[in-house]
């Protein structure tokens, strides 16, 4: 008998519409970040006219990179986009193959809750904002002695990092529920339909 079979397809909804929703998103920085590299392009080949780069390309396409891969990352898992080895895997029984699955599931949950771990003190490190007793009732430290910015933009640097920080919150949270589904397809002795 699967845990919560119910109570875990209704989850898969609901994940499922706010993974595509952030992979939307994601797409959208990533061809912004793509039109900000053709518009520098070209300007550096219309120099002669007057046209030159796009101030600080490199800046934004380097922020809207990081916001982007976190914004996909959930979506991924969720669906098994994963890179993975199954030239022995496939000659398993489905039971075994689900136990594997799970195995990953659980790998990858561990990885995306240490990298949601850092990249939060990261953020906390950025975030100039808040006082002391909110810092400290979410373990953010100190208040940095300056916001820090980028170098040519002065943009301020906490904000891709919040951007990426509900990114890899949401990959936790998908990560946790797909070892749950992955043990119901342990239980059940087969792999289900994504």
């Amino acid at each position: 008998m699967a845990l919560a079979r119910h109570f875990e397809a209704r989850t898969e909804q609901t994940l499922n519409a706010l993974c595509r929703l952030c992979a939307y998103a994601g797409g959208l920085v990533l061809v912004s970040a793509a039109l900000i590299t053709v518009a520098s392009v070209t300007g550096r080949a219309f120099l002669f006219a007057g046209l030159g780069p796009v101030r600080g390309d490199f800046e934004l396409v380097e922020m809207s990179c990081a916001i982007a891969i976190f914004a996909f990352m959930p979506w991924c898992q969720l669906n098994r986009g994963h890179v993975t080895v199954d030239v022995l895997s496939n000659r398993l029984p489905p039971r075994a193959q689900a136990v594997l699955g799970a195995l990953g599931d659980l790998a990858i949950a561990v990885v995306s809750g240490l990298i949601l771990w850092r990249l939060y003190l990261g953020f906390a490190e950025k975030f100039p904002y808040g006082s002391d007793s909110f810092r400290s009732a979410f373990a953010m430290g100190s208040k940095p002695y300056y916001p820090e910015t980028t170098y040519e933009l002065e943009m301020p640097v906490w904000i891709p990092y919040g951007l990426s920080t509900l990114g890899a919150v949401l990959f936790f949270v998908v990560s946790v529920f797909t070892v749950w589904r992955a043990v119901n397809w342990v239980i059940v002795g087969e792999e289900g339909e994504l």
